[in-house]
Formats: structure tokens, C-alpha cells, sequence
């Protein structure tokens, strides 16, 4: 009875959202164009530069759950409620963009990540101990994502995500990126990278052995973010810096750090941009976390 449960990997997926919360918070210029929630023949459903991308209230069929709870989630009071009836003292929440929204149009994605961020502070503010929605940094550019880390850590945000495989962006390791892991080590917010895209060659599909075959391994498209922010020395650098990498498993992880300490000795002299002091376990487990 002592002890409190804290879900380290919670959601606010698109279809619990409050359906004027965008149109509420964008420029006006933008309202035509951002997520806003209109009335068709199946119901209410999120549109988002004129594309339909998920019912509003309810989840989208084709999936296993058929848990109809509305907007409860997105609304502080009642998603406590839900909590204390779960036994879950705390929250850490993901944005929707981890699941399904998408901007094609990074101008568009970068104001309405501004007003989600607003939004889930003063959704934190409701109960602070208990609810940490993730700030939401725009990840097509560098620069965008380290001027709104530093602006969401100015409201008073406790963590952030950046998202891989976004646009034209390079991966979040390589030098265009050291701007934002400066401001990580500066604020000392932790950083998620949920799991996302990532697979080639197998196509999700609902209804087909597909779609299993695609959760089984998903969690595992992480691998390069991991190996990638180890050896580049960005974490043994930034000693700070906390990375947390969401819903990425752990079964895979003991056997990918063990082949980085196997590997690192072999080309450590070869090495000329970046040769790691530290033993890639090492920087692992001061500065990494997974759910």
C-alpha cells in the first residue's frame, strides 16, 4: 500500500482530444488548415490540412479494443478519475503525433505543436505530481526543435519527445542535431524517441498476418536510434542528457550494447570524427532508459 505505480508510457492519442483545442490556439491563418474536428456521414472526425485522419471521440475501427471512453482521457479530471481507479498514481503521457496525427507540411506542423504544448502545460497544471504530458518539438528541423525545447522548458515542461524519420531531417545524431542536445544538457529535460517508423520491406496492413508481424518487431526500429546517439559520443558528451527511448522493448537491448563494447575497441583508433572515452554500456546505462 506504500508503494505507488507509475505508467512510464501512457498515450493522449488524437481521438480523446478536445475537439477545439487547435482552432482554439492557432493563428487564424492556420485554423482553415490545422487539425480541426468535422461532422461526416460516419461521425465526428479529425481533419487535418483537408485530410480525414481519425474519428473524433472514439477510437478508428479495425482494432482490438473496442473501449468506447470518449474524451475522458483528454480531460484532466476524469482521466485522474480513470487513474485512481487503475491504482496509477503518475503519468507519463505521449503526444498524438506519436500514433496517428501527421503533418505533411512542416510550416503547419510547427504552430500546432506550439499550441499542443501550451495546452498539455496547463493540462499538467491540474494535477502536477501525478500528470507529465510530454512537450511536443517539431523534428523536420534542428533549429525548430532546440527553440521550442528551450521555450517549453521556460513554461515549466518536464520532458520532451523528438520523433525519427521525419521529412528530410537528418537522424537526431548527427552534428546539424548538437544545438538541441546542448539545450537538453542545459534544461535537463528528458528526451523520448517513441517508436515509429522505421520498417522497409513489411507493409502493416489491419486484418492481414501483416499487422502482427509488424507489432512483433517495431519496438526494435529503435536500434539505430540507440546506436546512433552511443557512438556518436552526443551522450558522453552531455553527461545530463537523459534519453528515453518508448515502447522499444528491453529483450534486444542487453545483445545491442554488448555487440557496441564488442565492436568499440576494434575501430576505436581508427576513429577520427568521434572516438568514445567511455565504454558504450557505460554511457547505456548513466544516461538511457526504456519502456
Amino acid at each position: 500500500p506504500d508503494q505507488k505505480i507509475i505508467s512510464a508510457d501512457d498515450h493522449m492519442d488524437i481521438h480523446v482530444l478536445p475537439p477545439d483545442l487547435y482552432q482554439e490556439r492557432l493563428p487564424q491563418a492556420l485554423r482553415e488548415r490545422g487539425p480541426r474536428v468535422v461532422d461526416t456521414d460516419d461521425g465526428p472526425f479529425w481533419v487535418i490540412d483537408g485530410q480525414q485522419v481519425s474519428p473524433s471521440g472514439r477510437k478508428a475501427s479495425g482494432f482490438l479494443q473496442s473501449d468506447q471512453h470518449g474524451f475522458r482521457p483528454g480531460t484532466a479530471d476524469q482521466r485522474i478519475e480513470d487513474m485512481d481507479r487503475d491504482g496509477v498514481w503518475a503519468q507519463v503521457i505521449y503526444s498524438p503525433t506519436t500514433t496517428q496525427m501527421r503533418f505533411a507540411d512542416p510550416e503547419l506542423a510547427a504552430p500546432c505543436m506550439r499550441a499542443y504544448n501550451d495546452w498539455a502545460h496547463e493540462f499538467n497544471q491540474v494535477e502536477p505530481d501525478r500528470l507529465l504530458l510530454l512537450a511536443d518539438v517539431p523534428s523536420h528541423d534542428p533549429k525548430a526543435a532546440a527553440d521550442e525545447l528551450e521555450r517549453v522548458a521556460r513554461m515549466g515542461h518536464r520532458g520532451a519527445i523528438i520523433h525519427q524519420n521525419v521529412g528530410d531531417a537528418e537522424p537526431v545524431f548527427e552534428d546539424a542535431w548538437h544545438r538541441f542536445w546542448d539545450v537538453a544538457q542545459e534544461t535537463k529535460l528528458p528526451i523520448s524517441v517513441h517508436l515509429g517508423p522505421g520498417l522497409t520491406t513489411l507493409k502493416p496492413k489491419l486484418g492481414s498476418w501483416r499487422f502482427p508481424a509488424m507489432v512483433a518487431i517495431i519496438p526494435m526500429q529503435l536500434d539505430e536510434v540507440l546506436a546512433g546517439m552511443v557512438m556518436s559520443g552526443i551522450l558522453e558528451q552531455r553527461p545530463d542528457v537523459k534519453l528515453v527511448l518508448g515502447e522499444g522493448g528491453l529483450g534486444w537491448v542487453p545483445y545491442v550494447i554488448e555487440r557496441l563494447d564488442h565492436e568499440h575497441p576494434k575501430y576505436y583508433e581508427k576513429t577520427s570524427d568521434h572516438s568514445l572515452e567511455m565504454l558504450p554500456s557505460e554511457s547505456f546505462a548513466r544516461q538511457v532508459s526504456m519502456t
